[in-house]
């Protein structure tokens, strides 16, 4: 559905290249036990992609040769993958920062009744998603029922020490706005969540990361569907901050999908925007392939990135 967007590569949008690599982020799957609205991946229950054996021991390959800092695990829900748990430990054990981009629900789903001590035995950094702090907004964009799965989830979480202080288990919440428009401030945002969290639900986390819906894939097909596209388009256009472009998350990231493939973000990767525009590099390319300096595909969708405050898989960029 995604590729019928109107989203091209002709853009005004600066030239950027890359840093040196510091974050492997894979997606695991497409697989995913919720169907949200604004998710960029298109990713659910229907969805059977999934990285195989093969490709799991690439990335740990990868992991050993590179000096790689963080991978970063996405999906779908990227616990879902049958591998996941072998994963997340052996790159543990190489001294690798794991961080589990977790839809918080998966932690009820039967199957998983152990997978939120898993993450604690290992030190997993927790980034999940919960894109308000209000009922009625979560369950509009993720579906019936799921803003109690998540509060439960995260009390499962702050149960094995997750958000509290001296623990070292990091949790931390995403806002994703509900239409098309930009997310508020962070940083009053994060005040607001904790306060509503810890009176309503004694819910404690570390922080907020709020990101901007990209106009693509799920999300692009509706804004198309209601007659906003271009107008949301124009407001990320309008909004660019060039003090931003130094710190998109393109610049030290290489985004692998379920086949090994690699793009310069997840966006680029759901939009089959590849590193090179003439040819495919794939995982095992990185065994001997250095990217610093490469030339990174940009397209407007890039302008989701720079608008405002900024937004990157860590929340603003200021």
């Amino acid at each position: 559905m995604h590729k019928m967007l109107p989203l091209l590569e002709e853009t005004s949008f600066p030239a950027i290249s890359r840093k040196e690599i510091n974050t492997l982020q894979v997606n695991l799957g497409y697989t995913c036990n919720q169907t949200c609205l604004h998710c960029h991946v298109n990713a659910g229950p229907n969805r059977k992609e999934q990285m195989d054996r093969a490709g799991i021991d690439l990335v740990i390959e990868v992991l050993k040769k590179r000096s790689i800092q963080t991978l970063d695990l996405t999906g779908g829900a990227p616990e879902i993958n049958q591998y996941f748990m072998e994963l997340v430990a052996t790159a543990r054990e190489l001294g690798v920062r794991v961080i589990d981009r977790c839809n918080l629900t998966i932690l009820s789903e039967p199957g998983h009744e152990n997978l939120a001590k898993f993450l604690a035995d290992n030190q997993v950094e927790v980034v999940a998603s919960l894109p308000c702090y209000t009922e009625d907004n979560v369950n509009e964009q993720r579906g019936d029922g799921v803003f109690d799965a998540s509060i439960n989830g995260l009390q499962q979480l702050n149960a094995l020490g997750y958000g509290k202080p001296d623990t070292g288990l990091s949790l931390n919440l995403v806002y994703n706005p509900t239409g098309p428009f930009l997310p508020p401030a962070q940083a009053q945002l994060e005040l607001d969540y904790k306060k509503h969290l810890a009176d309503n639900f004694n819910i404690e986390f570390n922080s907020l990361f709020t990101i901007t819906n990209m106009p693509i894939s799920r999300f692009g097909s509706t804004l198309v569907s209601r007659g906003q596209f271009h107008e949301y388009m124009t407001l990320l256009r309008s909004a660019y901050m060039e003090s931003n472009l130094d710190e998109v998350m393109c610049r030290e990231i290489v985004s692998v999908d379920y086949n090994g493939d690699i793009y310069d973000c997840d966006f680029n990767q759901m939009l089959s925007l590849p590193i090179e525009k003439n040819s495919q590099l794939h995982l095992r390319d990185l065994l001997d392939t250095d990217l610093k300096n490469h030339p990174i595909r940009i397209a407007e969708h890039c302008y989701g990135c720079t608008a405002g405050q900024g937004s990157s898989c860590g929340g603003s960029l200021n």
